[in-house]
């Protein structure tokens, strides 16, 4: 009798064990996609400002480079473009990253675009609204690359928790996946070339 008790007392000491360590396991991987999660919704948030800046800006070029129309129309239409791409955090994969980085590159180019055609209007370089628009745009494109290093370093945490041993078995027994990193765009690594003809 004594004998059966202390085996139902050691079943019961490592089932708790295993239990605490499942749960603690589990917890610490919902903990670590949240803040993935949390990471990436920042990311969509400052991309949402700088997007929310482009009509105004738009709009005070407008008045001083009327005859610019295709550019600024495809400042427009690259803005719809990137505000269009939505990705669902618990869907942050490879290719659903490439397909957002893909539209917020076509904005950025859009952008670069009608930088140089601010250059040919020096009253409007002169315009405070312009220049207060252009400052809150540079400020929003070093927050746009502070979060996504933030992003990338919850990733980068959540990925090697969920690949390490054993955590990995219960990763896969509770369907937790990779993360997808933000890399640089291709040619990125290619110094651009100055030409002062």
């Amino acid at each position: 009798m004594k004998k059966t008790w202390i085996i139902l007392a050691v079943i019961a000491v490592v089932i708790l064990l295993i239990f605490s360590s499942v749960k603690g396991t589990y917890n610490s991987m919902v903990s670590k996609d949240e803040t993935v999660n949390a990471s990436w919704a920042q990311v969509e948030n400052v991309y949402q400002r700088r997007a929310d800046l482009i009509p105004n800006l738009v709009n005070t070029v407008k008045g001083y480079a009327s005859h610019e129309r295709e550019t600024l129309e495809g400042v427009i239409e690259a803005r719809s473009k990137a505000t269009s791409v939505n990705i669902n955090p618990e869907n942050l994969n490879e290719q659903s990253l490439q397909q957002f980085q893909q539209a917020q590159a076509g904005l950025s180019s859009a952008l670069s675009r009608l930088m140089v055609v601010v250059e040919r209007y020096p009253d409007l370089k002169a315009n405070q609204s312009f220049l207060d628009l252009q400052a809150q745009l540079e400020g929003t494109e070093n927050r746009i690359t502070v979060e996504r290093r933030k992003f990338n370093e919850s990733a980068r945490s959540f990925n090697t928790y969920i690949r390490s041993f054993p955590k990995n078995i219960y990763a896969n027994l509770f369907g937790f996946e990779k993360k997808a990193y933000f890399e640089a765009e291709q040619g990125a690594e290619k110094a651009p070339e100055v030409s002062f003809d």
